[in-house]
């Protein structure tokens, strides 16, 4: 007879904030063990609150990746700030992830203020430790255990993977006992239709430069299953500000736009398990980031 205690199922939300590009789509991508978020190294990449779901025996980790925290230039730089800022009071334990490849600046003290007003427990992951030499840790430490007091202080490579184990045991320590909110099998909350829309986002950000990264919106239009059973259509739209960033999607005899389609089918047939047909399409909806109208039928509003 095994007379061991059983441990007890832990449950809890975590927040991953940060400056933009320190790594917090890698780092959820890769302890849920699936892309959830997507990946860019343009700054501002994540838009919506990304749910991301981990269940081991131990118990489960519902991750909310968060717009970076910036200041605002726009009604969707608005947006993306109160999504970001609302979801330090929403969880049980907040990530303050950091770049070990970058010095303290104004972005992280601009973080570092509002976090000082939440009495959320924090924890600081600093991230890209593969590209550092582990003695250069130990000043980063010294430095930021100045200015906040940090229940754990962790680091990993969101990248390489390595350390995040610890990170996710450091977790769970922190975590009460609790239910299990979602199926031990789901890693998002988020419908099929936004994850697709924002790999083929993804793929945007990946192939052009300069304004137009940050001037699209991507819907998708319909998904349905063709006769045969084993294709799944999708048509799919990105919205762009002006005629001139439209051309640069199409790019020349369509190629750019055959690219992003290229890329996202091979992403999605990964996610979905079947074989894709996208259809996408450029259209224009000048400054529909500081139009209410459009950035609520974008959605970017459903969840105030």
């Amino acid at each position: 007879m095994d007379n061991r205690k059983k441990q007890p199922f832990k449950s809890g939300f975590a927040a991953i904030v940060g400056r933009p590009n320190v790594g917090k789509s890698t780092l959820l991508n890769t302890v849920v063990g699936q892309k959830i978020a997507i990946m860019s190294n343009k700054p501002q990449t994540t838009r919506n609150k990304i749910r991301a779901v981990h269940t081991t025996e131990k118990g489960q980790i519902i991750f909310l990746d968060t717009p970076g925290i910036h200041k605002p230039k726009s009604k969707l730089g608005d947006y993306m700030m109160s999504v970001a800022e609302n979801a330090l009071n929403e969880v049980d334990l907040i990530l303050y992830v950091i770049d070990a490849t970058e010095k303290r600046g104004p972005g992280e003290e601009f973080i570092i203020e509002r976090l000082k007003q939440v009495k959320t427990p924090i924890f600081l992951v600093i991230n890209k430790i593969d590209k550092v030499h582990p003695e250069a840790l130990l000043p980063i430490i010294d430095d930021y255990s100045k200015l906040l007091s940090f229940k754990q202080i962790v680091p990993v490579s969101a990248l390489e993977g390595n350390n995040t184990e610890s990170l996710l045991d450091a977790i769970y320590d922190e975590l009460d006992e609790g239910p299990m909110f979602y199926p031990a099998d789901q890693v998002t909350d988020h419908p099929e239709r936004f994850v697709v829309a924002e790999l083929i986002r993804e793929k945007v950000l990946h192939l052009t430069r300069e304004e137009v990264p940050h001037s699209i919106a991507v819907t998708v239009e319909e998904m349905k299953r063709r006769p045969d059973g084993k294709t799944l259509y999708i048509y799919a739209a990105i919205y762009v500000e002006r005629d001139s960033q439209k051309g640069i999607l199409i790019g020349k005899n369509g190629e750019m736009l055959k690219e992003i389609g290229r890329r996202a089918r091979a992403d999605i047939e990964r996610l979905m398990g079947d074989k894709i047909f996208l259809e996408i399409w450029v259209k224009v909806k000048k400054d529909w980031r500081n139009q209410e109208r459009m950035l609520r039928n974008f959605g970017f509003f459903d969840e105030e």
